[in-house]
């Protein structure tokens, strides 16, 4: 039988120590040396792809709400590849088919995550092209949890392909809803859209592009974006969650501001999915104090749906 899922899960702070693999992975994001390119297809064909996870923190709870889904290469080689290495110049139907892979592979790991008693929302990177081209209801149909605890899973949309085609993107969001599949609007700042452009798209989170969070509490416009950002997400009745939090005094600041939800490397780096697990059991408690009905209410999971 499957653990009862838990209380609300204090996150006891930042991962201090990274893994060999995930700080060579960092390191070499931030490298200017040339990467190796590896093909979609040899990859997938030999089993080289994994599912990396990125908690999300509840900033105002100080608890874990989900975490986002990323895809990593485990090269023979080259040791742990980012998608710098992979994704640029894939062929569409390459991509589609990465998409796919990771979608089920997330949904699978839910299950993994549940079972653990973990009931997380997660995210995964998808862009619109995937959604013409897959059938990703069907799949998620297919595939989703059979737990009734499943709250659903988000598909993180850049903004600048959203506002390409606005009626198009409303028509797949309003189709997705049915299968439990949010969107969240990714890269938010970074595009060129206008606010009231959004008004009819049904999103549940506008994440803060990590350009702009970046120094967010010394850099007058770039603070200026953010508490746009998060003002906008909070009248359209949705979450701001900022990515790429590197550092203290950035964090302080997008609290003040109201941001919902955080992640990055301050809070914790993306690592493989049974360090991942491994970290969840280690570094998060339940608060003793914590009754029942107060379990309820502001469990990761309820906080998410609040938003939803």
């Amino acid at each position: 039988m499957a653990p009862q899922s838990p209380g609300p899960r204090q996150w006891s702070g930042p991962i201090e120590k990274l893994g060999d693999a995930e700080r060579r992975s960092l390191l070499d994001n931030m490298s200017a040396r040339p990467r190796p390119r590896i093909e979609i297809e040899e990859a997938l064909r030999n089993g080289w792809f994994e599912m990396w996870y990125q908690p999300k923190i509840d900033l105002k709870r100080k608890c874990l709400a989900g975490a986002e889904a990323l895809a990593r290469i485990r090269h023979p080689r080259f040791g742990v590849l980012l998608p710098g290495s992979f994704i640029p110049g894939g062929a569409d139907d390459s991509i589609s088919r990465l998409a796919e892979h990771a979608l089920v592979a997330a949904l699978d790991n839910w299950t993994t995550f549940d079972e653990a008693g973990f009931n997380l929302h997660l995210a995964i990177n998808v862009p619109v092209s995937v959604l013409l081209r897959l059938p990703v209801s069907a799949l998620v149909d297919k595939h989703r949890p059979k737990s009734e605890r499943w709250p659903g899973i988000i598909l993180e949309v850049t903004e600048d392909q959203i506002v390409r085609d606005m009626r198009l993107a409303q028509e797949i969001a309003h189709q997705l809803k049915v299968s439990g599949i949010k969107i969240a609007i990714d890269d938010f700042g970074a595009g060129y859209s206008s606010f009231s452009s959004l008004r009819e798209l049904p999103f549940i989170e506008i994440k803060l592009d990590g350009s702009f969070v970046k120094n967010c509490a010394t850099d007058a416009t770039n603070a200026a974006i953010c508490q746009t950002a998060i003002d906008l997400a909070h009248r359209f009745g949705s979450a701001a969650v900022a990515e790429g939090i590197e550092n203290a005094a950035d964090l302080q600041a997008l609290m003040v501001m109201g941001c919902d939800f955080g992640q990055g490397v301050l809070i914790a780096p993306p690592v493989p999915q049974e360090r991942f697990l491994d970290l969840l059991r280690q570094r998060v408690s339940k608060p003793a104090a914590a009754t029942s009905s107060q379990n309820d209410s502001a469990s990761p999971q309820n906080a998410m749906h609040r938003v939803a």
